[in-house]
């Protein structure tokens, strides 16, 4: 789960880490007042559930009231694009107007879940402002980390090393030190999978300030973290992966055009990997799960013809506890109502796999069964060509 800057930035307030003044506005109406309050000198930035606003032009410094809200009406309303969004737009409902620091320097601070090591580290670059994926891509070297051990958390002296490496000043290293310890117990107890603060500056007057924050959450602890979830806007998410989530079934729409329903994680991972062996591309990732009745199954299927890419579908499909009488009725009632105009590849194995066939056999409808993986990833990506 995603949130807002405005809306991580007081996230991190509440644990301690300084952020500009600034307020949200919907109008623009709105922004000279705020802009007045602010010293009239400001930031104006457009928010979404994505990053790479800067490189879009989506945040622009003002000078005086008057031309912060002249920016602001050129940010509010526009379909915003950026390599974080996709080729999907984000319409700009809100933008954030803080005040302008004096900036001396900008840093990269970051807690991650690094699965090399089990364990949450933290990251550190004085290549602060652009993207950290390629500062490591081009100098590896200016990327600093520490492992952090869950026992004990993440201690002062780990963060003073990365502080004299960033090569800080003495007065800015307790500044950074409670920045950083401030970042990992927001981290923590908030079940993030990520919280970034890119960039970190550092004043001409020597404050240690985040003026940009990212924080993404485990979607498997929302159960215990109800602040966190009334943050949530599912005007920014993919709406099919908002249904998906109704019906408990794990959905991620992908950029192909070949629809895949599967049953576990491993199953469909191996699903969209032979697609694309076969030269297809998929067009999402859906896990059914084991237990899955009709119902679900035929809400599945729906959602995947709800994506307009989708030119061919292939549904995959071993029967554990799942049954495969239960999955042909399902597809069978949803390929009914929905008249299924694509090619449709169905290979079943498992507990009452005859049964599903005849099910799916005498449904009248253009199925193209496969006994094996590779049988039907090559059908489909065949049958789609053909189109």
């Amino acid at each position: 789960m995603n949130i807002y800057e405005y809306q991580a930035k007081e996230i991190l307030r509440r644990f301690g880490i300084p952020v500009p003044r600034g307020r949200i506005a919907s109008t623009t109406r709105e922004i000279p007042a705020i802009a007045r309050k602010l010293g009239g000198r400001c930031v104006v930035k457009a928010q979404i559930h994505a990053g790479g606003r800067n490189k879009a032009e989506n945040v622009k410094l003002a000078k005086n009231p008057e031309k912060t809200e002249s920016k602001a009406a050129a940010i509010l309303g526009k379909a915003l694009v950026t390599h974080q969004t996709g080729p999907q737009e984000r319409v700009v409902k809100r933008v954030l107007v803080e005040e302008a620091l004096h900036i001396d320097r900008e840093l990269y601070l970051g807690m991650v879940l690094d699965r090399g090591a089990a364990r949450v580290s933290v990251i550190a670059s004085a290549e602060g402002g652009v993207e950290i994926e390629e500062v490591a891509r081009k100098n590896p070297e200016k990327i600093l980390k520490e492992v952090i051990d869950p026992a004990v958390g993440l201690l002062a002296f780990q963060c003073r090393r990365l502080a004299f490496a960033l090569g800080l000043a003495q007065a800015q290293v307790g500044k950074l030190v409670a920045a950083m310890q401030g970042l990992y117990r927001a981290f923590d107890e908030t079940d993030c999978s990520l919280a970034e603060i890119n960039p970190l500056v550092v004043t001409k007057e020597g404050e240690v300030i985040a003026l940009d924050a990212k924080m993404n959450f485990d979607g498997n602890a929302l159960f215990r973290q109800p602040e966190i979830v009334a943050l949530r806007d599912l005007d920014e998410e993919d709406p099919r992966e908002v249904e998906a989530g109704r019906y408990g079934l794990s959905y991620i729409s992908l950029e192909g055009n070949i629809g895949c329903m599967v049953n576990g994680a491993g199953l469909a991972m191996g699903t969209m990997d032979i697609i694309k062996f076969y030269g297809g591309e998929p067009a999402n990732f859906l896990d059914v799960g084991g237990g899955a009745d009709k119902e679900k199954v035929a809400h599945a299927f729906k959602i995947l013809l709800s994506d307009q890419r989708v030119r061919g579908v292939l549904i995959n499909i071993f029967g554990g506890i799942m049954r495969c009488d239960v999955i042909a009725q399902g597809v069978v009632e949803a390929a009914r109502e929905m008249s299924v105009q694509v090619p449709l590849v169905v290979r079943l194995q498992g507990t009452n796999v005859e049964l599903g066939r005849k099910i799916l056999s005498e449904s009248g409808l253009a199925v193209i069964p496969a006994d094996t993986m590779a049988e039907a990833a090559e059908k489909i990506v065949e049958a789609v060509k053909r189109q």
